[in-house]
């Protein structure tokens, strides 16, 4: 299981500083709303960290939108509340400046981009959904099931509310192996421009008993590109690079999000 504590707390505490702007043909008042400036951690999803922004942009929209639901976009692209924010800048505006700048809405929900998320039962619901989906790659989800209702409320509250002993006291159950040496499969999920998301089941292990590294991933779901790494493509998490040689059970320990998934983004460079 987990136990460089260390690297757990780095993942934890690794943030993005966001400078959102309503959009300016939604705004309706003669003086133009200051921008609103946050330091959002990378695990979080931007609904459990924009009420205050919601609430610095109402007074300047007409009325009969203010409570509608809020939308992000960057650059024109909507952005999926139900992605990690920090997957959402590696794979969007890795080579932003920072802060990194967002617009906000409440007119014209792209409805064909986005699903709707009415409240944070909706983001909590997602969450642990997804945390149930690497639980049962990993150990047929024998863990998270046999955890108590208190123990997954535990879970959340401490996603939600940034508290990360409260979280890793629930969530290192999660990161064992069940008597075994490594899980059954990594969660993991490769995210690329124009092209569909990759998600596929990858065992640890070789038959040879060697580690299953980075490398060797990509060599199964992307073999063309693997070779132009560092040269033609770069390769993200968490807003680093990291190295082909790395173990994806060590990974999947140590750098996987909240929802215990690995988000890697693999870019075209410029």
């Amino acid at each position: 299981m987990a136990e460089d504590r260390e690297v757990l707390r780095e993942i934890w505490d690794g943030q993005i500083p966001i400078c959102f702007r309503l959009a300016s043909e939604e705004i309706y008042t003669i003086k133009h709303p200051e921008p609103f400036y946050l330091m959002v951690p990378r695990l979080t999803y931007f609904p459990l960290v924009t009420d205050k922004v919601q609430k610095h942009f109402s007074n300047h929209v007409k009325d009969e939108t203010v409570g509608a639901e809020m939308w992000i976009d960057y650059d024109s692209q909507p952005l999926k509340w139900n992605y990690p924010v920090g997957l959402l800048f590696d794979f969007y505006g890795a080579d932003a400046q920072l802060p990194w700048n967002v617009t906000v809405h409440f007119q014209g929900f792209p409805e064909d981009e986005l699903i709707h998320c009415t409240n944070k039962l909706a983001v909590q619901s997602h969450f642990m959904s997804t945390v149930k989906e690497a639980s049962s790659l990993k150990h047929k989800a024998q863990v998270v099931q046999s955890m108590l209702p208190k123990e997954h409320k535990e879970l959340w509250q401490g996603f939600e509310k940034d508290k990360f002993d409260q979280f890793w006291g629930v969530n290192k159950r999660l990161m064992e192996n069940q008597g075994e040496l490594y899980f059954k499969h990594i969660p993991f999920r490769l995210y690329q421009p124009g092209e569909s998301l990759i998600q596929t089941l990858v065992k640890p292990v070789h038959e040879t008993g060697e580690v299953v590294t980075l490398k060797d991933l990509l060599e199964t779901i992307v073999p063309e590109k693997v070779q132009e790494i560092g040269a033609n493509y770069q390769l993200i998490t968490h807003g680093i690079h990291p190295p082909l040689d790395m173990s994806l059970q060590w990974m999947s320990e140590h750098m996987s999000y909240a929802d215990n998934f690995l988000h890697i983004v693999l870019l075209p460079k410029d």
